[in-house]
């Protein structure tokens, strides 16, 4: 019982200082825009095919995951299998079908952001995988939890925000065209980036849905992640366009 207490401890100790390294990540990159899309320069070393880069950095999370959750298969609780259905959701899209989806034939990513996305998506492999395999115990009655009610409907809203966006920035271009041109309609009329608002809704859902640590510490790294990128996407937007609306926000409707 002893050991089981250490073990747990040490596990919420990582975990805390996972969440810590997001803070400080995320102050980071409000003064050092990340190397992503058109953000991306030589400077930043070597590149690969970016749909290659897709899947190669959103795999292991998935990969990882499913090695925690093998051996107790047969004893994840039915709440707990919808929870990691909807992770594994989000991902199965991201890996399998988003990259296959892009206009990006020719273009190439920074193998520096491949890396530190694996390292991201493994650290959350774990403490997911950990968690669901270790430490979850919902019963049934969670299914009714206003918690779990508001993050599953959050989840899905920031989802199809995330979908819906993400096909009208994929389709501003034909194939073959890598020209930028500026994004109208629905919630682009607000802010820039709404399809990184809709995955920060999504993932503040399931942080909702399942209210443990590493559900949390995984939205907040996400913010740490989408905010500044936002922030950079709509900087770049605003010095690239003289006709941009003046109006728009970056990520949050009239506040960000």
């Amino acid at each position: 019982m002893h050991l089981l207490l250490i073990a747990y401890s040490s596990y919420c100790l990582f975990i805390y200082s996972w969440i810590a390294l997001a803070i400080a990540v995320f102050f980071l990159l409000l003064r050092v825009t990340a190397p992503y899309g058109r953000h991306s320069s030589l400077k930043w070393g070597p590149t690969i095919s970016n749909r290659l880069g897709w899947v190669i950095m959103e795999l292991p999370v998935l990969l990882l995951l499913w090695i925690y959750l093998a051996p107790v298969f047969h004893s994840i609780s039915l709440v707990s299998w919808v929870m990691i259905s909807l992770f594994c959701l989000h991902y199965l899209n991201r890996t399998f079908i988003f990259p296959f989806r892009l206009h990006t034939r020719g273009k190439k990513m920074p193998l520096i952001i491949v890396l530190s996305a694996i390292l991201f998506n493994l650290v959350n492999g774990f403490s997911l995988g950990y968690y669901f395999a270790h430490y979850a115990n919902y019963a049934n009655s969670w299914f009714t939890d206003i918690r779990f009610i508001c993050g599953f409907i959050l989840f899905f809203a920031g989802m199809y925000i995330n979908l819906r966006t993400d096909d009208q920035l994929i389709h501003l271009r034909k194939p073959g065209e890598t020209h930028y041109v500026i994004p109208r309609n629905g919630l682009f009329e607000w802010v820039s980036c709404p399809n990184l608002l809709g995955e920060l809704i999504e993932w503040l859902g399931f942080a909702l849905l399942c209210w443990n640590l590493p559900a949390w510490g995984f939205f907040i790294w996400t913010a740490a992640n989408l905010i500044p990128r936002a922030i950079s996407h709509h900087s770049w937007y605003r010095n690239t366009f003289a006709d941009y609306p003046a109006n728009r926000k970056a990520i949050v409707p009239f506040v960000l």
